[in-house]
């Protein structure tokens, strides 16, 4: 019955629904003459409702961005990765704003991946623009889909790589925790991830001075 009354008073038809069955097990019940007052006198609630919790979230996520930034720009790109093109990014504002220049460019002949791109381009740019710094993708430091902080900066992880799928990225951060590699052939080894990604990966300088083969040259 209780829950009967919430439907009815949040619905606003309190007026035409309660009936004195409703009325008196509340009393019975100790609920107080005010609340019974007030439940005559509310409207349909919902869009109010609604309203009223996207502004809460939205002071939260404001209150974070502005005296939190590294933060709020880490959980976000965590939450909010697809479209991330952690390779555009590494490279500097300017060439974040040239992606997006150049999609813009294209007009209506620009495709719906192009486009989805854009929001994604531009929270980038923002970040930069408040000297917020990045850290590119390392073997060992990197998580397979979390953006980290690390000293005051955010680090990239595997899936932020156009290229490295979520399946290959959590493969890499696993790999990763059994020990330092020997060569790269270890890590394809190891990680069980297709060459394809291997050359993602060293395009981005990923794997630093790691040599390519554990065999020995005599010449």
């Amino acid at each position: 019955m209780a829950f009967k009354i919430m439907e009815i008073v949040r619905k606003g038809k309190s007026t035409k629904l309660l009936t004195e069955e409703h009325l008196n097990a509340m009393k019975e019940h100790d609920v107080p003459q005010w609340y019974i007052d007030s439940c005559m006198k509310i409207k349909y609630m919902f869009p109010k409702a609604h309203a009223a919790a996207y502004m809460i979230s939205a002071l939260r996520l404001g209150w974070y961005k502005v005296h939190k930034p590294i933060e709020f720009y880490a959980a976000y790109f965590t939450v909010r990765n697809d479209n991330f093109d952690g390779a555009t990014l590494l490279k500097g504002r300017d060439a974040v704003r040239n992606k997006i220049k150049s999609i813009e460019e294209k007009g209506f002949e620009a495709s719906a991946k192009d486009k989805a791109e854009v929001p994604m381009l531009q929270i980038m740019n923002e970040m930069l623009a408040r000297g917020i710094e990045v850290l590119p993708v390392d073997i060992y430091k990197s998580e397979a889909k979390k953006f980290v902080i690390e000293d005051g900066r955010i680090r990239l992880p595997f899936c932020s790589l156009t290229g490295v799928g979520e399946s290959a990225a959590f493969s890499l951060a696993e790999a990763a925790k059994k020990g330092e590699y020997l060569c790269i052939e270890d890590v394809i080894t190891r990680a069980k991830v297709s060459k394809a990604v291997i050359e993602t990966l060293k395009e981005c300088g990923a794997f630093g001075d790691l040599p390519e083969t554990a065999q020995m040259s005599l010449f």
